[in-house]
């Protein structure tokens, strides 16, 4: 049996760049940062969440809902590294706690390069960045740093990836656990929400946290909402280059969709 809105439990992750895949959602939503969607995903306590990407490849019995994502086809703006020094002299690493997929991107990135600096979990967004090394922000802290006019060099990691592949990547999907019931019909209600939001994103701006001009530039010139042809392939390489830097064990399952 199909099941309504109001009674799916529903997680989303809670940065502006979400906004035109869940405002207007009629039932209950929990707003939360990728890791902890990730877990409650995980433990069965949210039926489908707009979660990380790596946690499809890293748990691919999920089901993906088709033709929605939250991509770059180049710079992303709110995945950054902020760095004191080069790329290639990185020595340590500060990794935004929040993160699962661009922690790993990150790294795949660095691998590439031969760069192997050491990473800490933890950070002060707010501290001056030390010699030689790097701070990954993401989401809507990454905007406002980029914002604040620091000093220091941003390297955005949806830039770096296209550079390397000429693919867009793939930073959120909609995940669905395998359980659920009703799983074509609920993936085709968040299409056709994403479809209405992105035809008034006038209207959508009128309630964020941001300025108007900055979250219309941001929705239209930075993201993808789509999982196309190319976004698949993105996707694909992904998997390919953690494989190949140790990240993940090979895995050729097809992808899921619904």
């Amino acid at each position: 049996m199909t099941r309504d809105a109001a009674s799916l439990r529903v997680g989303c992750v809670k940065y502006l760049n979400a906004r035109p895949l869940i405002h207007g959602w009629s039932g209950r939503v929990v707003f939360d940062h990728p890791a902890a969607l990730c877990e409650k995903l995980a433990a069965g306590e949210l039926d489908v969440a707009l979660v990380s990407s790596f946690e499809f490849l890293r748990n691919p019995s999920y089901a993906i809902v088709d033709g929605v994502a939250i991509a770059s086809d180049g710079p992303v703006y709110s995945v950054i590294i902020a760095a004191a020094t080069e790329l290639s002299d990185l020595q340590a690493v500060e990794l935004d706690p929040a993160s699962v997929t661009s922690v790993n991107l990150l790294r795949c990135m660095l691998g590439e390069r031969g760069v192997n600096p050491k990473f800490g979990a933890l950070f002060d967004a707010d501290a001056p960045l030390r010699e030689a090394s790097g701070r990954l922000l993401i989401g809507d802290q990454a905007i406002r740093f980029r914002q604040s006019g620091a000093n220091c060099q941003i390297f955005d990691l949806g830039e770096l990836w296209r550079a390397a592949t000429g693919l867009p990547f793939v930073f959120a999907l909609w995940l669905v656990r395998p359980q659920v019931q009703g799983a074509r019909a609920m993936a085709e209600r968040l299409r056709t929400l994403r479809d209405a939001n992105l035809a008034q994103l006038d209207a959508l701006a009128a309630g964020a946290d941001f300025p108007r001009d900055f979250c219309l530039s941001y929705w239209r010139d930075y993201l993808k909402y789509r999982f196309g042809d190319r976004e698949k392939a993105g996707l694909l390489a992904f998997r390919s280059l953690c494989e190949k830097h140790g990240i993940l064990p090979p895995n050729p399952a097809p992808l899921s969709l619904v």
